[in-house]
């Protein structure tokens, strides 16, 4: 059985945690890299004020929420700078060794 915290005033949720949600949706939909960082750093800044709040502040999952979206966020846009810059110097070897620079990089050879 869990026990529920009665207290006289009504629990209010986190107006950092809300920030964080949203920012971590809009990683996803128009602001990539700048919606993560604003989500990650909302969140951690919420679930402190939930935890210094003793009760009062409520919105946790929203937070958590919102980390997970801005960490997910972080992660996908390193991956695919990683691709793009795979991609790039794939792109650049093949110029190097097919055109007019294989004569000058095999005399080095």
């Amino acid at each position: 059985m869990t026990e529920q915290k009665y207290s006289s005033q009504e629990q209010v949720i986190s107006a950092w945690s809300i920030i964080s949600l949203i920012s971590g949706i809009a990683n996803f939909v128009g602001f990539p890299f700048w919606g993560a960082l604003v989500a990650i750093i909302t969140g951690y800044v919420a679930k402190s004020e939930i935890a210094k709040g003793y009760g009062r502040f409520g919105g946790e999952r929203l937070a958590n929420a919102g980390l997970i979206l801005g960490w997910v966020g972080i992660g996908l846009g390193l991956l695919s700078l990683c691709l793009v810059l795979l991609a790039i110097m794939g792109a650049f070897s093949g110029i190097a060794f097919c055109g007019p620079l294989s004569d000058l990089i095999n005399s080095y050879r």
